[in-house]
Order: C-alpha cells, then sequence, then structure tokens
C-alpha cells in the first residue's frame, strides 16, 4: 500500500492573548504505512482543551510546548484501518494523543482500546475519559469529599465542572455551579440536578451572589476559572475548607500578570487547603473512577452535554470557543466517519 495524504493542523504562530485562526494552517502531510508492533489509524473524534492553550507558549511545563510548524496534539478517538500489532487489530476503535489529523500512525503503545458497546466512542474523550477523570482527582483525592458537604463549582457546565457536580449529587451534597448563559444554569439545575446555578455574568457581585447561594458555607470548592471566582470562594469557604485547582481559563489569554486575590491570609485564618493537580500524575485512580462513574453514566444518572465542530479544518475555530463561552459542555471535532473502514 501506498503513503497516505492526510490533512493536519499546524501551529503557525504563537498566539499572543486570545489565539485567532490565523495562528494556526491547515496542511497535508505523507502517512506512512505501519511498521512491525505499529498501527495506522483515521480519526473520528478529537479533542480540544483549555490546557492545550498553555503548549502555545514557549515556556517550561508539565507538558512540553507545540512547535512552529509542527502539527498540533490531543486527545482523539480513531479506528485501525492498518494494523502490524498482535494487541490493535484492523477495526479497533482506539484512544491516543495523535488528534488534530486525520490519521495517526504509530507504535502500539501510544493508543488505549475502548469498548463502543460500553458508550458512544466520543465519551472516551469526555465523561469517561481526561475529563471524567479529571473531575474524579479533583473531588475525591484533592478535594477529600465527604458524602452530605456543601459544594461550589465553576465553570459548572463544562466537561469537567458537570461532572464534578453531578458526581458531587451522587453523595448526597449539595451543590453550586457557576455557568455563563441562562441556556447553562438551567441545564444545571434541570438537567444535571444541582441545588442552584448562577449566571456569573448577569448576577452582578459575584461575591455576595455566592454568599446568597451558601449560607452555611463551602466546604469544597472546584476551581475552573479563577480571577473573581477564587476570591469569592475564598472568602466563603469554612473553616478546613478544600479547594482543588483544575485550571482557571479566566487568565490563560493574559499578556501581563494580574494581580491574585486580595483575601489570601483567609487560607491561613481558617486553615484552607488550595492544591493544584494534574491529572496525568493520578493515574492510579482510573479504575475506582471508571467503577464508580461508568454504572452513573449507564443508568443515565450523569448526563453529559456536547458541542460539536465538523471537519479538521473548523479544529481551531472549536478551540477557540473555549475562550469565548460559545462552547456548551464538552468541545469535539468531528473528523471522520463513525466507521473508519
Amino acid at each position: 500500500m501506498s503513503n497516505i495524504q492526510s490533512k493536519e493542523i499546524r501551529l503557525k504562530s504563537r498566539p499572543v492573548g486570545v489565539p485567532k485562526e490565523s495562528d494556526f494552517e491547515l496542511a497535508t502531510a505523507s502517512i506512512a504505512q505501519p511498521n512491525y508492533g505499529e498501527v495506522l489509524v483515521r480519526n473520528i473524534w478529537m479533542s480540544v482543551d483549555p490546557y492545550m492553550r498553555g503548549r502555545m507558549t514557549d515556556r517550561k511545563s508539565y507538558v512540553p510546548p507545540f512547535q512552529i510548524g509542527a502539527a498540533l496534539q490531543g486527545g482523539a478517538i480513531g479506528q485501525v484501518v492498518a494494523s502490524k500489532s498482535a494487541r490493535l487489530p484492523v477495526g479497533a476503535f482506539v484512544n491516543h494523543m495523535l488528534g488534530w489529523r486525520e490519521y495517526a500512525v504509530g507504535g502500539e503503545a501510544l493508543f488505549t482500546q475502548v469498548d463502543p458497546s460500553l458508550a458512544p466512542v466520543e465519551s472516551f474523550l469526555g465523561s469517561l475519559g481526561m475529563p471524567g477523570l479529571t473531575a474524579y482527582v479533583g473531588l475525591m483525592r484533592i478535594g477529600e469529599l465527604k458524602d452530605g458537604e456543601k459544594v461550589f463549582v465553576s465553570a459548572a457546565s463544562g466537561a469537567v465542572g458537570a461532572i464534578v457536580c453531578q458526581l458531587a449529587k451522587a453523595h448526597g451534597c449539595y451543590v453550586v455551579g457557576s455557568a455563563g448563559s441562562d441556556e447553562k444554569c438551567k441545564w444545571l439545575t434541570d438537567v444535571a440536578g444541582i441545588d442552584k446555578a448562577i449566571n456569573y455574568k448577569t448576577c452582578g457581585n459575584l461575591d455576595k451572589a455566592v454568599a446568597e447561594a451558601f449560607p452555611q458555607g463551602i466546604d469544597v470548592y472546584f476551581e475552573n476559572v479563577g480571577g473573581a471566582h477564587l476570591e469569592a470562594a475564598i472568602n466563603h469557604l469554612n473553616t478546613f475548607g478544600r479547594a482543588a485547582l483544575c485550571g482557571m481559563i479566566e487568565l490563560y489569554n493574559d499578556t501581563a500578570p494580574r494581580p491574585g486575590p486580595s483575601n489570601l491570609m483567609q487560607i491561613v485564618g481558617k486553615s484552607l487547603k488550595l492544591q493544584g493537580f494534574i491529572v496525568s500524575n493520578h493515574a492510579d485512580l482510573h479504575g475506582k473512577f471508571l467503577a464508580e462513574t461508568a454504572p452513573l453514566i449507564a443508568s443515565g444518572k450523569i448526563k453529559y452535554h456536547t458541542s460539536v465542530e465538523e471537519g479538521i479544518e473548523n479544529a481551531p475555530k472549536a478551540f477557540i470557543k473555549l475562550f469565548s463561552g460559545d462552547n456548551f459542555g464538552k468541545m469535539l471535532v468531528k473528523i471522520g466517519p463513525d466507521s473508519a473502514i
């Protein structure tokens, strides 16, 4: 068989502030057939995630930065179309990190087989994938959740936040989430089943809105936003409260440092725990995560929402939507047909 021509998205320039479509370019690469121990995968779905913004900046971090002129990387679900692997046969669906391209080839260790009978394959990029595990790690290990506690979640309708909310409700907690539209807030209360939702864009004084939502204070705060959300959470965390710092999307596109929360002294006085975490450092919880959440998802007790852009050429548009709030739930790009063979 001859090599395959595959469209891919490359980083054209490093974004300054909010990324623009001109920071990316659509290119075509020649993909070789697999060698011994390798597979060739045609991608069906790919994920765009806020953490990718950090990799577009040339700085030292927990993952290397993307390189100018090279294809981007990220979570994807595809189907094996050619195989020289004893473990991954033709037709197998796999989860991997070679997204932002139509085809990927590599050693079998780069790919994890997923079972499409458990859930739609795209779920392994969302509720059953990295966002779901992130929610579980942050809430259960970092947040040390106890049944019946009072939980505040920022960006609560997002891919991670929505799972956090519903896991906390499954443990009998009082849950309040923030989101950026009335539609998202309605989904949180009417579908996800949380107790209250705050539209942070229209509530006026966010600190006052949080105070009114938590007359008995907050025990666990799950942080996805930063800025005013973090300051309000610190104000209303109870003594020995915990905050799991997952992300701070409000700050990702800043071009200069901004002042931090003005109330950090409360961390000492209230004996608070604020801990950041990277989900890849907690892979040992994957089995527990699936054991608890998979049945809840299968039974419909945990629900999720997705936003989808069609076509690899629209991947940059999908990524940029993460920072404008135009996405609702998990943001995905549909690259190809549900079955690649």
